[in-house]
């Protein structure tokens, strides 16, 4: 396992680390073994969030009985106030079984919070370094106008943010900043959610990065094993990885859903992730997998829309959400009548 010295903060991650947030999705014995499963395969990076229901309990019992200096944590805070992120903190302490963790991110703060209100957000990230319960302090973000500000702002020590074989110029851009201004980057969303399905052609784009840091978010033992594979014997830059990183920008980048959730929960209850990127999902899985009458079922809701708009204005991709449901049930309704005949 090669290690990455993550920006100003001077902690060591393992290179290919550990997103939490699948963990939530399988049991708690599960939880336990794919963790310590990570730890014995050189993985000492572990990215979780409040927010992420039993997430941080599953990283603590998983961690008993570990030495604490060899792993590193991170976890997050949506809280907008002083009281509200200490709150948090003491919560996720205990959750974790830890005195402290490495470090505390505001979890995708809209807009950045100001550093010089006394009970505001990032007052709280300051108590909480003060008391010793966190060393260092991050920001997590999907716009990048803040993600850049943050970076700018010189207040934070990590940046973490969506970045894969999809980033736009600008979101390099962006990873170059944080080199030169020594802030460790945190790429999240490796396999776009789900989209991508060339977890080979993935982490050899992320490897171009020196700097970057990916947190695979990881539910399945196999699925840790090939990321750990590829780990001890990273994937060459030849011509057949080239082509599939090539045809992944051609057939995703652009307008699609990043599946952050930040559009939930929908009034008419539409699953917006999933059937936001249908599409590319009929195009890339085996097709019986996508003619379940559960699948249709949640397609059909669409029809439930009320347009009120309220995903679109939480997106922080600024996507015509309702537009690309729409899109998405036509081609879906399509695709089904021709397969399903």
């Amino acid at each position: 396992m090669d290690y990455i010295r993550l920006g100003r903060t001077g902690l060591m991650v393992s290179a290919t680390s550990f997103g939490a947030l699948p963990i939530q999705r399988i049991s708690f014995d599960d939880a336990v073994l794919l963790v310590r499963q990570a730890l014995h395969g050189g993985v000492n990076y572990f990215d979780t969030a409040n927010a992420y229901t039993d997430s941080e309990e599953k990283l603590g019992r998983a961690f008993v009985g570990v030495r604490r200096e060899s792993y590193i944590i991170s976890t997050k805070s949506g809280a907008t106030t002083k009281a509200g992120v200490l709150a948090h903190v003491e919560l996720s302490l205990r959750r974790l079984r830890t005195d402290y963790v490495d470090i505390l991110q505001l979890h995708n703060p809209n807009p950045l919070p100001d550093p010089d209100d006394p009970d505001g957000a990032y007052a709280g990230l300051l108590e909480a370094r003060g008391r010793g319960w966190v060393r260092f302090i991050g920001v997590t973000n999907h716009g990048l106008p803040r993600a850049e500000a943050a970076v700018l702002s010189g207040k934070y020590d990590t940046l973490q943010y969506p970045f894969c074989v999809l980033a736009s110029e600008k979101d390099e851009k962006l990873v170059q900043l944080c080199k030169e201004r020594d802030i460790g980057f945190i790429a999240m969303k490796g396999m776009s959610g789900g989209l991508l399905t060339d977890a080979k052609a993935a982490f050899a784009y992320i490897r171009r990065f020196p700097n970057v840091v990916p947190i695979w978010g990881v539910q399945k033992a196999s699925e840790l094993a090939e990321f750990l594979s590829y780990a001890e014997n990273p994937p060459p830059e030849d011509a057949e990885t080239a082509a599939a990183i090539d045809r992944d920008r051609r057939e995703l980048a652009g307008e699609f859903c990043r599946a952050c959730g930040y559009c939930l929960p929908c009034p008419a209850g539409i699953d917006i992730p999933q059937c936001a990127r249908r599409k590319y999902f009929l195009m890339r899985s085996p097709v019986p997998q996508q003619l379940t009458d559960e699948i249709r079922d949640a397609m059909l809701r669409i029809n439930d829309c009320k347009n009120c708009r309220s995903c679109a204005n939480k997106c922080p991709y600024g996507l015509d959400t309702p537009r690309l449901l729409r899109e998405n049930l036509a081609y879906y309704e399509q695709f089904y009548k021709e397969h399903k005949a």
